[in-house]
């Protein structure tokens, strides 16, 4: 069964050229435009993995990361942004992985099949503060 990877960016170009390119990988895309779209879709549907942008209208990602893991501790969260000194903020949230844009695609897919494959309780560590692996990706030169 393909895995259901849920897609939060406002920019549509970023969020058809990652619906492209995942959906050539075998994934099924959700995407949304917004965290209250997001958060929306994720009730609605089993999700396996979050790729979430920070700057989000509205409520911000930070916050939609926030009620993401509050409703689904055990789901992957990698964070996306074009913004920077977040790696910080990125390990003391919990997140999978933090990747900055401009995105390395190859990079990406790689880290979204680590991160699905991750045991539960690995997920559950990270989220707890405890020490568990991080995904950090700088940007693509």
């Amino acid at each position: 069964m393909k895995k259901k990877i849920l897609l939060v960016d406002d920019d549509p170009g970023v969020r058809r050229m990652l619906v492209r390119v995942l959906e050539e990988e075998g994934y099924l895309l959700v995407p949304a435009g917004t965290g209250r779209e997001a958060l929306q879709r994720l009730a609605a549907r089993d999700i396996d993995l979050v790729l979430l942008d920070l700057n989000l209208p509205l409520e911000n990602g930070w916050e939609t990361f926030q009620r993401l893991n509050t409703e689904n501790p055990c789901l992957p969260v990698i964070i996306i942004t074009a913004r920077s000194n977040q790696v910080f903020p990125a390990l003391a949230s919990g997140v999978g992985a933090l990747m900055e844009k401009p995105l390395d695609l190859t990079k990406l897919l790689q880290t979204i099949a680590e991160l699905l494959a991750e045991p539960v309780e690995v997920r559950l560590a990270r989220t707890a503060g405890h020490t568990a692996e991080f995904h950090y990706l700088p940007p693509k030169r």
